[in-house]
């Protein structure tokens, strides 16, 4: 069964304010360390300096939480070799491999990265206290790249990518190598702040042509060609707070669909 809706509400449990899912967007989420440097610098190197000296700058930049429609969406897939684009500190890949996924997490920051997999290896070591066959392996890679240049390698199950946005370069191009990287058979999840539904505080933080709609998407990514069945293709509403305690209601736009075999 599909799912086309302009805009749903959703309630969940309240998350910390540096989410990506639920955060003020003055900071649009950790996807948007996977591209280039936002004030016009050159190539991975100056993307991962800006980056490394964000992520320096506070001892966690996001909840830690995975993302609600990540959660949603994915959690009644079969398990499969997942991509997650822009990972940031590496909460929706945890929280993938620790529902069976083997994971390729990919964000420009070697802070962010080095951050992720010290999670990870957190993780890992509760998880193994309980595990009766003694230590778990990890199911995660933790790749370097930037999105203006990288090009996935192979074919996944599951392509993920949670609140890609960015000033400086469009989502057309990474999101259009998202969807190529879907084998036959498996599942693109895209998710995103809704352009008319962001948040006040949002400033000159952010430009309309960072987002997208719903429509967008499928337009954009032809999820709408024989080649794809659509599922969902939707918005979701959800109260947010801001950096100074202020409530609004935002949406996230969520379309996933399905390579046909």
């Amino acid at each position: 069964m599909t799912e086309h809706a302009a805009h749903q509400h959703e309630h969940h449990e309240h998350q910390p304010t540096n989410d990506a899912g639920a955060g003020p967007l003055d900071d649009a989420g950790p996807g948007l360390s996977g591209h280039a440097d936002p004030e016009g610098g050159q190539g991975i190197r100056d993307a991962a300096a800006l980056w490394d000296e964000r992520y320096r700058s506070k001892a966690q930049i996001w909840s830690g939480k995975p993302n609600p429609q990540l959660v949603r969406e994915a959690g009644g897939l079969r398990p499969g070799h997942a991509l997650d684009l822009g990972c940031g500190e590496g909460a929706d890949a945890i929280w993938l491999a620790q529902h069976g996924w083997t994971v390729t997490a990919v964000d420009v920051s070697a802070v962010a990265l080095e951050r992720a997999h010290g999670h990870e290896k957190a993780a890992l070591a509760r998880e193994s206290v309980h595990a009766a066959e003694g230590a778990i392996a990890s199911r995660i890679q933790w790749q370097q790249a930037d999105l203006e240049e990288w090009h996935p390698e192979g074919s996944y199950d599951l392509v993920t990518s949670q609140f890609l946005h960015s000033q400086e370069l469009a989502w057309q191009g990474p999101l259009r190598a998202a969807a190529a990287a879907v084998k036959p058979g498996g599942t693109l999840l895209v998710v995103g702040h809704h352009p008319d539904r962001l948040p006040p505080w949002g400033g000159a933080h952010t430009h309309h042509n960072m987002f997208y709609t719903a429509d967008d998407l499928v337009r954009e990514l032809e999820l709408d060609s024989p080649g794809w069945q659509l599922e969902v293709q939707t918005s979701r509403e959800r109260p947010v707070t801001g950096p100074e305690g202020q409530q609004a209601t935002i949406a996230d736009v969520v379309v996933r669909a399905s390579r046909l075999p």
